[in-house]
């Protein structure tokens, strides 16, 4: 099954200042950017690969305007680089209405043979490199009078799979996060919510898993197609925006596997 047609854009974010982690390159983040942009928000980007955070950044900035993009190199397992990341958004345009919280890294290893050192690098991007994020964003967003947080789970982290081990916690352990948050946030008008998408495409997943693997999984959607990552940026749309004004604390299954 072929995808559907690209969705314009609706002006859904006009006005409003995003920053979105790991958002350089053609993956979710970078689709999230893009979308954004063609919904009238200014964007600030961040990404630990410091030479396609800039050409992205570029791209994005000759397109919509120099005025709405700005980059800066980011690992969130860095506290002092998710601060500065922040803090660009607020001086650039004087305030932070969204965050979107995308990084996360994975990688395939069987459990009696993983070494401390990829789960630990997998936990401190991915989990704890979002709590960093949302911790950083909430201090600000509860006395600038509200805003939203979306982050990136994945629906591994309601299901199983082999080799997975270290990522399925960490993503489960982001609708966690995600959900405990949501209710301290809520008493300063925050919403947080995260996506859990199953397999959007793009070059570096081609890179990293067999077309086997990549066959089987395809094979379980209920499509019979992997998403683009702009349908899972869809999403994120919708959760940052004023239609789900009511939606805190949920999780959002971007696929058919919510288990």
């Amino acid at each position: 099954m072929t995808p559907p047609p690209y969705v314009p854009g609706h002006d859904l974010l006009s006005g409003r200042t995003a920053v979105i982690t790991a958002a350089a390159g053609a993956g979710i983040g970078g689709a999230t950017a893009r979308r954004f942009l063609e919904e009238g928000a200014r964007i600030v980007i961040g990404d630990a690969h410091t030479r396609r955070l800039t050409e992205s950044a570029a791209a994005l900035a000759a397109e919509f305007g120099p005025d709405r993009v700005a980059g800066l190199p980011c690992d969130v397992t860095d506290e002092a680089q998710v601060e500065a990341l922040l803090a660009l958004a607020e001086e650039r345009h004087g305030r932070l209405d969204i965050v979107v919280n995308n990084a996360g890294l994975g990688g395939t290893a069987e459990l009696v043979e993983m070494t401390d050192a990829q789960w630990g690098k997998v936990i401190d991007v991915t989990l704890n490199g979002t709590f960093r994020c949302t911790r950083a964003a909430l201090r600000r967003m509860r006395t600038s009078g509200g805003g939203v947080i979306v982050n990136n789970a994945s629906v591994i982290g309601w299901r199983a799979q082999r080799g997975q081990a270290h990522y399925a916690a960490a993503k489960a352990g982001v609708m966690a996060l995600t959900r405990c948050a949501a209710l301290e946030a809520a008493d300063h008008g925050v919403r947080i919510n995260a996506v859990a998408p199953s397999l959007a495409m793009h070059p570096h997943l081609v890179k990293v898993t067999t077309p086997e693997l990549l066959a089987e999984l395809t094979a379980k959607e209920a499509f019979g197609r992997y998403a683009e990552p702009w349908e899972v940026a869809n999403v994120i749309v919708f959760l940052a925006g004023d239609y789900a004004s009511y939606m805190t604390g949920e999780t959002v299954s971007v696929s058919s596997q919510h288990a």
